[in-house]
């Protein structure tokens, strides 16, 4: 029997599918202090036993992105709050391959945070 959190990215349609697939092992192979976690019903990744980031996809437009939890210390281009208070996120599309330097920027200013 699969865990719900296998379940979440089997039951997402493509290209979406891959996209969080490739992400989710991106993220595991980043850090060897990173961990998966289901949490609030969605896939999370822990840096150190802390809550470091999580995968979802937009309610309107189903774009992928990755949330960062302590995004609001990050000073990226890239990186959106819109109406969240804590966190930011990484939009992608799924068509296109994932800018790897720009997750590991980002990951690089989060680290920070859990030192």
């Amino acid at each position: 029997m699969l865990r719900d959190i296998d379940n979440w990215y089997l039951n997402k349609e493509e290209p979406n599918r891959s996209c969080l697939q490739a992400l989710r092992d991106w993220i595991l192979k980043y850090d060897n202090d990173i961990t998966e976690a289901w949490k609030y019903r969605m896939p999370m990744f822990l840096y150190r036993g802390k809550m470091f980031c999580y995968l979802w996809t937009d309610k309107k437009t189903g774009q992928p992105y990755i949330g960062i939890v302590k995004g609001k210390f990050i000073d990226h281009p890239l990186l959106i709050q819109a109406k969240r208070a804590k966190m930011k996120v990484l939009y992608f599309d799924p068509l296109e391959d994932l800018p790897l330097e720009i997750i590991d920027e980002i990951f690089s200013a989060a680290k920070v945070f859990y030192k």
